[in-house]
């Protein structure tokens, strides 16, 4: 069957296996990596409760993989019904090796939201872990106890984790919306939230070294190994989230109002040579042609004006070098930060017509001086 026109393209590395919530579940190949891993590690297990199924073992291994990354599902999917039922669109869940990720559009405008779409997915897996401590009364046998018992311990300790205040984890989201309520910034909660994420990153490097001096355990290769891959996933999380949080505090004085350029409005049919002097004239950077009732129907192309040669320009019409009016092209004058910059990505192009509330022309907005902006802002 193919494929639905609107669909978008898988990213790279995953493959997709359904839908739920509304939202594409892909599989990291990383994912076929911690599976194997995972079958081997419970096989000797296996055999211990069911003995004598020789190579089966490994195939039951590979089956609990399956059911406890089908919990991590749940987790994924419970901040997705979260995310869609205050309106915000979701693309993906997406599981690989350190566990899941939920693409949501958008971020969250209020603290509230911050709260509930992070918090509602440890809150699932510790409750399919109660479910799983609740299940052990019935007393199961065999492969059955062993699932329930390590889908139990799994989701308790997934839910507890996940809530240690510090980001990418969902708790350091949690800690995020409440530095957010009390201060009123929300690029404040996420520095917050960040610098305890690097501490837990620092401390999940050092984990293996701290259980076996201080508890006495007995940690390999393995151990240290992964605590780095989780030390690294904590840390680059962490630094990102506050990065862009620096950035996006800058972003309100991207103001499409303070960068417009001037603007010449002529008649469609105008020659390019005239509609270029009563620009130069009139000390206007951009030209927008209109119709003969005056309404803007396109906005010149500066790339295109350069390309064009002198010697032909008095024989070109100027809507020959301006691109047509479509709705994503025409911008309201007061946007600004962070709807600026989602409004230009969504229709990209060199410039924007910018109008005032009542529908009157102010300005061209070029996505040149926009970039040239954010550029002295992220400084």
């Amino acid at each position: 069957m193919p494929e639905p026109a609107n669909r978008r393209p898988n990213p790279p590395g995953t493959l997709r296996v359904g839908t739920l919530a509304g939202a594409d579940v892909l599989v990291s190949t990383s994912w076929f990596l911690v599976a194997a891993m995972i079958a081997v590690l419970v096989a000797p297990r296996v055999d211990q409760v069911t003995p004598g199924l020789g190579a089966w073992k490994y195939v039951a291994g590979l089956a609990f993989a399956v059911i406890l990354y089908g919990s991590v599902l749940l987790h994924e999917v419970s901040h997705a019904a979260a995310a869609r039922r205050y309106g915000y669109p979701v693309t993906s869940i997406t599981l690989h090796f350190l566990g899941g990720a939920t693409a949501i559009e958008g971020e969250a405008k209020r603290p509230k939201e911050e709260f509930w779409i992070a918090v509602v997915g440890p809150l699932t897996s510790l409750a399919v872990g109660v479910v799983g401590l609740l299940l052990l009364f019935l007393e199961p046998e065999g492969l059955i106890r062993m699932a329930v018992e390590g889908l139990a311990g799994a989701n308790l300790l997934v839910g507890v984790l996940n809530l240690v205040p510090g980001l990418p984890l969902d708790g350091g989201r949690v800690l995020k919306a409440a530095v957010w309520a009390v201060s009123h910034n929300v690029h404040r909660g996420t520095i917050a939230a960040g610098w305890v994420g690097r501490v837990v990153a620092v401390l999940a490097l050092f984990w293996p070294a701290l259980a076996a001096e201080m508890l006495d355990l007995e940690v390999g290769i393995y151990d240290y190994v992964m605590s780095f891959v989780v030390a690294l996933f904590l840390w680059t999380g962490a630094t990102a989230a506050m990065s862009s949080a620096r950035i996006r505090a800058r972003l309100p004085r991207l103001a499409a109002r303070s960068l417009a350029r001037r603007t010449l409005a002529v008649p469609s049919d105008l020659p390019l040579a005239e509609a270029v002097r009563r620009a130069h004239e009139a000390q206007a950077g951009s030209i927008v042609t209109v119709a003969t009732d005056g309404s803007p129907v396109g906005v010149v192309n500066e790339a295109a004006v350069l390309a064009t040669p002198d010697d032909r320009r008095p024989w070109v019409a100027t809507s020959t070098v301006a691109r047509t009016l479509t709705p994503g092209l025409s911008l309201p004058a007061d946007i600004s930060g962070e709807e600026l910059i989602r409004a230009i990505s969504a229709n990209p192009a060199a410039e924007y017509l910018l109008l005032e509330p009542d529908g009157s022309l102010f300005g061209v907005l070029a996505t040149a001086d926009v970039d040239a902006a954010f550029r002295s802002a992220s400084k």
